[in-house]
Order: C-alpha cells, then sequence, then structure tokens
C-alpha cells in the first residue's frame, strides 16, 4: 500500500478511509509528516549564530545487524532519557519523558538504541513548519521496519515549536519517522499527533539551519527512499542534511517489555 504520511486539514478518520481505497502497487511509505498550513509564512532567512560545522559526506558505517529483527527490539525506555544528535549542521539534544507518550517513546527509545537513525537525511525541512526524518538509509533495515506500527498515545503536550512527535499516515500507524515542530504547530494536537520530547536549550538554532530549499512538492518522493537508500537522496538533492549519529546519552532502560554549534545555511 502506498501511503505518504503527510498532516493536512483533513480529519484522520478521512486520512484513514483514503489509506484502506489507496491502490497496493507500491511498496508502503510508513511515515509522513503534516503539510503546512495554507497561512504559514515561508522562511526568509537563517537564523542562530555559533561555531560553524563543515558540512560534508557524513562517515558510512555498516547498520546494526539488530535493526533486522524489529520484534526483539521493545526495551521499555527510561522515565526521561536524552539523545544527542550530530548533524551536518550542528548538534543538538533532545530531552525525551516518557510520560508524555510512553510507546512514542519507547520505539524512539529503541530505534535510537540501535542507531537507526545514523546518516539518515532531513529529507523533508519545510520552512516555518517541520522537520522530518526518519527513512533509513539502508534499503533492507527499512524493509525490515514496515509493518511494524504502535499504537497511539493521547495527546499531553502541544506540539510547540522545538516539539518532537511521530509522522503517521492514519491512526495507529507509527513506524521510524519524526518530526520537529520548527513553529508552535498547535492545530496537530487535535489531530492525534503526541509529542514525546523536545530539543534541548539553543539546539533548535542548528534545527532551524536545516536545508529547506527543495520546496515540499519538488521534493524527494518517499517510496524511491525506501528502496534505494541514501544514494538516492545524495545524487538528487545533494544540499539535504544529514544526521551523522545520534545516540542515547542516558542508556539504562527500565524493564524490557514484553514484545506487544550551527553552520551558515546556503542561500
Amino acid at each position: 500500500m502506498s501511503r505518504t504520511r503527510k498532516i493536512g486539514k483533513i480529519t484522520l478518520a478521512v486520512v484513514a478511509y483514503i489509506a484502506l481505497i489507496v491502490g497496493t502497487s507500491a511498496p508502503p511509505v510508513r511515515a509522513q509528516a503534516p503539510a503546512p498550513a495554507q497561512s504559514a509564512a515561508p522562511k526568509t532567512g537563517a537564523t542562530g549564530q555559533g561555531t560553524a560545522t563543515k558540512k560534508g559526506p557524513p562517515t558510512v558505517r555498516a547498520y546494526d545487524r539488530a535493526l533486522l529483527r524489529p520484534a526483539l527490539l521493545k526495551d521499555k525506555a527510561p522515565a526521561q532519557y536524552k539523545v544527542k544528535f550530530v548533524t551536518t549542521r550542528g548538534d543538538f539534544t533532545i530531552d525525551v519523558t516518557r510520560a508524555w507518550a510512553p510507546l512514542g517513546a519507547d520505539r524512539f527509545y529503541s530505534l535510537v538504541k540501535h542507531h537507526f537513525y545514523d546518516n539518515a537525511s532531513l529529507f523533508r525541512v519545510v520552512p516555518s513548519f517541520v522537520a522530518q526524518f526518519g527513512i533509513s538509509a539502508y534499503p533492507a533495515v527499512t524493509t525490515a521496519w514496515r509493518g511494524t506500527d504502535i499504537k497511539d498515545d493521547p495527546v499531553t503536550q502541544s506540539n510547540k515549536k522545538g516539539y518532537i512527535t511521530f509522522a503517521t499516515s492514519g491512526p495507529n500507524t507509527r513506524t521510524t519517522q519524526v518530526f520537529i515542530n520548527l513553529v508552535d504547530n498547535t492545530r496537530l494536537d487535535r489531530m492525534g499527533f503526541a509529542p514525546f520530547g523536545v530539543v534541548e536549550g539553543d539546539g533548535m538554532k542548528v534545527v532551524e539551519m536545516f536545508y529547506d530549499q527543495y520546496g515540499d512538492n519538488a521534493g524527494p518522493d518517499q517510496p524511491k527512499i525506501e528502496s534505494q537508500g541514501k544514494p538516492y537522496l545524495d545524487k538528487g538533492w545533494p544540499k539535504l542534511d544529514t544526521i551523522k549519529s545520534a545516540t542515547l546519552l542516558t542508556s539504562t532502560p527500565a524493564a524490557a517489555s514484553k514484545p506487544a554549534t550551527p553552520a551558515k545555511k546556503p542561500q
């Protein structure tokens, strides 16, 4: 089933109905962040200052083969944990609070613990809206995580600037894709998008520098990212920024649950 996870102004019920009637000729796209509100104004320039980080090809390394068996990666996350992101724009840290969205926090913990996001591209950055990532750089890993949807969490926090949330293609379809809100997107709250963490301190200065000039409609095709991996993005969209690594700073999990400084922005 080909489903592009993009949140518009339609209700989740309608999204779910559309997902049921779409054809099955292409592999499913497991996540897509929201579509910006029509009233959202485009961002006109870079924000934030700091020590420059040279942008260049990330170090490519073999993926953790545990990622090929997602059914075994079901740790219960600590009540609070932090994730350090090293990117082609600089570093930032996300502080996750499990109580905000327990299922989402657990899934994110397992993904980061096994370096799912390493070498992944920020393939969809919409000015004054969201920065989205979460398709693996490696097609074999993407294939393994297809169909690993988790149920929705109740929305306890608002989608304010800096908050991170799982993307979906309808109710109960969260897998691996997430987005960071670049502005206050409170309209997403009533659509069922449950934030589970927030970018710490000045980290948004880095997030706001991610390359966003390809446009939401001219960006890469998600099924092709899934089937071809990072080489597809590097060839067609070379200015996209990359997550070099995403690492747990708090590494002691709770009891295992049972299976159930930024660089200048190109002008």
